[in-house]
């Protein structure tokens, strides 16, 4: 095998270790579809078929080939995760192995701020919020475990 996986638009074969495009829609990355995309042009080919309201083209990288043949649980994310293009928003999960996933749902934030400010928001402060939130959860997964406990509770998230 020379190659990761094909587009799922154009069926051009994306490399080992190379830059590709995922679909911000969880339809689209389930492990019973899971499109990938050569480039943003094809990710957009494949919105309007779609019907998505809030879609947004993810910049990963594929997996080495020893990564592959390692773990068969394709596709594999490293690297940095980076909104390429957005009919309006994006929302992910997050994963273990990813801590670069947007963990807020896009849409939602940039609504509130436009409804509290009536300002526009910039992409690069999901990371930031993502980021917090991870650290409040880190926080409060210790705390739980401090006392013992398998579940984080509200007291957990207090400071």
């Amino acid at each position: 095998m020379n190659h990761w996986k094909p587009c799922s638009s154009c069926k051009k074969e994306i490399g080992f270790s190379t830059k590709y495009y995922e679909c911000s829609v969880s339809t689209c990355t389930g492990s019973r579809t899971g499109y990938v995309f050569c480039s943003v042009p094809c990710w957009e080919r494949h919105v309007p078929g779609a019907k998505h309201r809030d879609a947004a083209a993810i910049e990963k990288k594929s997996p080495t080939q020893a990564e592959c043949e390692k773990s068969q649980d394709a596709p594999v994310s490293g690297g940095q995760r980076r909104i390429i293009a957005s009919s309006s928003a994006s929302v992910n999960t997050s994963s273990k192995k990813d801590e670069n996933e947007i963990l807020v749902v896009v849409s939602k934030v940039k609504a509130y701020i436009k409804s509290q400010a009536d300002m526009n928001v910039s992409d690069e402060i999901m990371d930031i919020l993502s980021h917090r939130i991870r650290y409040f959860c880190d926080q409060a997964i210790k705390s739980a475990q401090s006392d013992g406990r398998k579940t984080v509770l509200e007291r957990d998230m207090k400071p």
